[in-house]
């Protein structure tokens, strides 16, 4: 069985640059509600220092990430926090999930 973890980057597709300094939440969908597992900030590359999870802290379910880039187009655009859901499973390897964003539209997949 492959292990399992989550990462993540964010890059600004109305400049072609990554987004430094964003906060990125994770929740973990529980039967009570959403539960925060970690919080982050992207660096200079656009990524987190350290996975989201790793294959010690993985555990399969329904996650929400929560992007707050409202402030890094300094309130300017339309977007501000944007969550994406994703459904994890066990031994599907290495989940990364990349944001493109720009002050008014968002994209995502499943990254490599």
């Amino acid at each position: 069985m492959k292990p399992s973890a989550l990462t993540t980057h964010i890059l600004n597709t109305a400049s072609g640059r990554p987004m430094e300094g964003v906060t990125v939440e994770l929740f973990r969908h529980d039967p009570t509600g959403p539960v925060q597992v970690t919080q982050a900030v992207t660096n200079a590359d656009g990524r987190t220092d350290a996975p989201l999870l790793t294959a010690a802290t993985f555990a399969p379910g329904t996650y929400e990430l929560r992007f707050h880039v409202g402030a890094h187009f300094g309130g300017a655009g339309f977007l501000d926090v944007v969550p994406i859901v994703v459904r994890l499973m066990a031994g599907q390897g290495h989940y990364h999930v990349p944001l493109l964003c720009s002050p008014w539209s968002y994209a995502t997949y499943r990254g490599s």
